[in-house]
């Protein structure tokens, strides 16, 4: 039963992730939600995930002329120094508390999503 609700998982964050939405927002609370996974596991699976994704929604984007790669670039460098950073903060943190943040940027990024809908139309 466990491997069907994981591959059910891995579709709907593969979905999510390949329209370029971020997957582990929703991969992540279902892994440890649903799948009973500690956050640090289900942190690291949504990780490893997210190559095989990311490289394929970037080569469909890519054939679509859907990317800008001069600024993709510019993004990169500053995003290596935060990742090397973040994943040095989670391995150190407690696991509550880890999942107590998740939880938080989660709500933040709902409430902007709120407001950006009703309230920052152009």
């Amino acid at each position: 039963m466990q491997v069907v609700l994981m591959i059910i998982f891995g579709l709907i964050g593969g979905l999510i992730g390949g329209m370029g939405m971020g997957g582990g927002t929703l991969l992540i609370p279902l892994l440890t939600i649903l799948g009973g996974l500690s956050q640090h596991l289900a942190q690291s699976i949504n990780l490893i995930t997210f190559i095989p994704m990311g490289i394929i929604a970037l080569i469909i984007h890519a054939k679509n002329k859907l990317v800008d790669f001069k600024k993709g670039l510019i993004i990169i460098l500053p995003a290596i120094g935060g990742a090397v950073l973040g994943a040095i903060l989670s391995t150190n943190t407690d696991e509550k508390l880890l999942a107590l943040c998740f939880g938080i940027f989660l709500i933040a990024l709902g409430v902007f999503q709120l407001i950006s809908v009703f309230f920052m139309k152009k």
